[in-house]
């Protein structure tokens, strides 16, 4: 199992920007899947982003679409979430999540196919 540590959270104002990042231990974390999932207060944990092992497949939730960027530093094992242009909505407590594929192109949009969570960093987004 991969351990993963996010960071980069915080409070903004709308329009702003923040840059998460997600941290895995391991030799092998360029033959994971890595998404990103977010979970509201009183709300069920959501989709946001995925991103293949090889970086080259990516999906996103229609919600972040054009204004979310997933990205990913094999050598640095660590995956990115750029959020441009944050709304109020966008508060949530945010996750990366991890799994072991054989195929450098997959990537996955349900959180049951992953593996390994992080323990989430805090996202708050002002009006």
């Amino acid at each position: 199992q991969v351990q993963l540590v996010e960071s980069g959270g915080g409070l903004v104002q709308a329009g702003d920007s923040l840059r998460l990042s997600c941290a895995a231990s391991g030799r092998t974390f360029s033959s994971y899947v890595m998404g990103w999932f977010r979970q509201a207060p009183g709300k069920e944990r959501e989709f946001v982003a995925t991103i293949s092992p090889s970086g080259l497949g990516t999906r996103y939730a229609d919600s972040v679409k054009g204004r979310f960027s997933v990205s990913r530093d094999n050598g640095k094992n660590t995956v990115f979430l750029q959020m441009n242009i944050l709304k109020p909505a966008a508060t949530a407590v945010y996750y990366c999540a991890a799994v072991l594929t054989r195929y450098s192109g997959t990537y996955f949009s349900h959180d049951f196919r992953y593996a390994s969570w992080g323990q989430g960093t805090q996202v708050t987004v002002s009006s």
